[in-house]
């Protein structure tokens, strides 16, 4: 018996061929976002046992695909789609069949969509031609951009509509899936000699266990934007406010190192929001509040610009950025992260802001304005020089009042003249929408080493080690989610003939599965109460329990179980049920920013009072 030990902190993992293992599957899928949902199902279709863990909580899995856009890149023309991403890609290279693979599943998409997920698809071009033609036709001056679109399972957008059936995808199978929640992998085991992938070990509730894969595991760990450490070595950034899932820290990227993984795009990630992708700053930890649209012409047009650290204006302010990314000699990039830029603004421009529905609303922004009465001491407020802030400040209302700006071509249209009188700032924040770097992959989704060879029974989809290598197109990363989960959950799922029994029982026939928490939890009632349900909330299920009279006179309303957003909907969720209950009706105004878990709310206490008929 070969024994290999690795000290790691204060745990010692060991390799054993004889290991005893804890619990026994066909396939391990590592993260329940919407790349491991599409792998959990597609293995448990191909007859295999299927454990799928997530390091978040319940309520809170589904990583960057419950908080995106729901918009799933398509195209109608395969030769053309091809000519447009490889142009997004451009200058870098990518393998010829890794994008052919992606483009055929593209063009695929709405046969996908109504086969797998059972619903019409929707294209935007037809349904949203105004409203999202500028998103779905991102880079309009590459050959081939005419022939993209959006596919989404509801003419709407974020929503969390694709996700909510991805995971109902899961539950559907929960015979052959066993799921759990708070259940972080901790390291990949691996036989030293085959260079086989033999199981996982998790930690569940502080308890280390082995977990045998017979067939295969499926990485689908999402990125690194959660990680300090990792955002300041690949991506040279200090400060980056998630837009997404908190839970994206970058364990995926330290197990498949450690089994020799090969990796790419390390260097690639996304942005959004305001101006060239940015959002207020927020606390170190916390999300960043995606504005665009409306909120981003309020803040770019008329007298305001952006300095960066050393109080000087570095980007055209005016100009809509890509995915964070604009224009930058040629070529369309992310912008060197600023460590603490600011919006500088004028009392005209502070009352568009404040009368903003979205922005006036905003706590962060409300209770983080800096006013001073000049430019020297705002400047010292902030912390820039005084000299450079006022010249940063002169130049820009020269530029206003000539109309024209030499230093970054803004449209004059957009600018206005600081007025005389106070002059305020706020503290920006580059956001952080999601990382494409991690292992490398083939079109197989296999897992490659640096000699470019599989490593056995390694397979990967969605974010983690991403196909987007240079600018980035909307609709890409839900896309890949949803054609690499399948190839790597079916791929994973074939029976393998390397495959080595549990040595303590002698034979995969004993398997051991652990305890799933895919459990429909029941709730007590007394007199008058009804219990209400929906999967409306952009957190999955909302249960309530109303009480209320025969008339359907609402007396109270306790909302027994949700896994809203932290921010908005967490807010809906605490003031929604009292203003119901106060006005005696369920259709009271939702809250701003939240319309999804207002909705959902609703929909479970309707739930609720339709059973006092019955």
């Amino acid at each position: 018996m070969k024994v290999i030990t690795k000290k790691k902190k204060d745990r010692i993992m060991i390799y054993q061929k004889d290991t005893k293992w804890d619990a026994n599957y066909d396939v391990v899928v590592l993260g329940f976002g919407g790349a491991g949902a599409t792998a959990a199902r597609f293995a448990a279709d191909s007859g295999s046992k299927v454990l799928l863990v997530d390091a978040a909580p319940e309520g809170h899995e589904g990583g960057n695909t419950r908080y995106s856009a729901q918009l799933i890149g398509t195209g109608n023309d395969f030769d053309e789609l091809k000519k447009y991403y490889k142009n997004l890609t451009a200058p870098m290279s990518l393998d010829e069949e890794m994008i052919d693979t992606y483009v055929k599943g593209m063009v695929n998409t709405p046969n996908y969509v109504t086969k797998y997920l059972g619903v019409k698809p929707c294209s935007a071009k037809q349904y949203a031609p105004e409203r999202l033609h500028h998103a779905y036709e991102e880079f309009p001056e590459f050959e081939g951009s005419e022939s993209y679109d959006f596919t989404t399972v509801r003419e709407s957008w974020f929503d969390a509509a694709l996700w909510k059936i991805l995971r109902a995808k899961v539950v559907e199978r929960k015979d052959n899936i066993d799921v759990m929640y708070s259940t972080p992998a901790k390291e990949l085991i691996q036989d030293p000699e085959t260079r086989k992938i033999e199981g996982v070990l998790i930690e569940r509730e502080g308890k280390l266990l082995k977990v045998q894969a017979k067939n295969g595991v499926v990485m689908t760990t999402g990125g690194f934007e959660n990680n300090q450490t990792m955002v300041e070595d690949y991506l040279g950034a200090k400060r980056l406010a998630p837009l997404g899932t908190l839970y994206n820290k970058g364990d995926g990227i330290k197990m498949a190192e450690q089994v020799g993984a090969d990796f790419w795009h390390m260097h690639n990630f996304e942005s959004l929001g305001l101006l060239h992708g940015m959002a207020f700053a927020v606390p170190k930890g916390e999300r960043g509040r995606l504005m665009l649209g409306a909120q981003n012409i309020a803040v770019a047009h008329g007298s305001s610009f952006v300095i960066g650290d050393d109080g000087t204006r570095y980007f055209d302010e005016a100009e809509e950025n890509r995915h964070g990314h604009i224009k930058n000699h040629g070529q369309w990039k992310v912008p060197i992260n600023q460590e603490h830029p600011y919006l500088i603004f004028d009392e005209a421009k502070k009352a568009e802001l404040d009368a903003d529905p979205i922005i006036g609303s905003y706590p962060v922004y409300k209770e983080n304005v800096v006013k001073a009465d000049s430019v020297e001491e705002l400047a010292d407020e902030i912390k820039v020089d005084p000299a450079i802030l006022k010249d940063s400040l002169e130049r820009f209302n020269k530029a206003a009042q000539t109309g024209d700006d030499p230093e970054f071509r803004r449209d004059p249209k957009t600018m206005r003249v600081f007025a005389d009188g106070p002059i305020y700032a706020i503290q920006m924040e580059q956001t952080m929408l999601n990382t494409q770097g991690g292992a490398r992959r083939n079109a197989q989704a296999e897992i490659l080493d640096t000699k470019g060879q599989p490593i056995p029974h390694l397979y990967s989809a969605g974010e983690f080690g991403g196909i987007c290598a240079n600018q980035y197109q909307g609709g890409n990363n839900i896309a890949e989610c949803l054609i690499w989960g399948k190839i790597a959950g079916e791929n994973a799922a074939k029976a393998k003939d390397d495959v080595t029994v549990d040595a303590a029982t002698g034979a995969s026939s004993h398997d051991v599965h652990l305890t799933s928490d895919l459990n429909h939890e029941t709730f007590e009632t007394g007199k008058d109460q009804y219990i209400g349900r929906t999967n409306g909330g952009m957190g999955g299920e909302i249960v309530v329990r109303v009480t209320a009279d025969k008339d359907k006179n609402l007396k109270k309303i306790e909302v027994l179980k949700q896994a809203e957003s932290e921010d908005y909907g967490l807010k809906a969720v605490k003031t929604l049920p009292e203003e119901m209950v106060k006005q005696n009706k369920v259709d009271v105004d939702a809250v701003s920013g939240a319309s999804s878990t207002s909705r959902g709310l609703k929909d479970a206490v309707n739930d609720a009072l339709s059973k006092i008929d019955k």
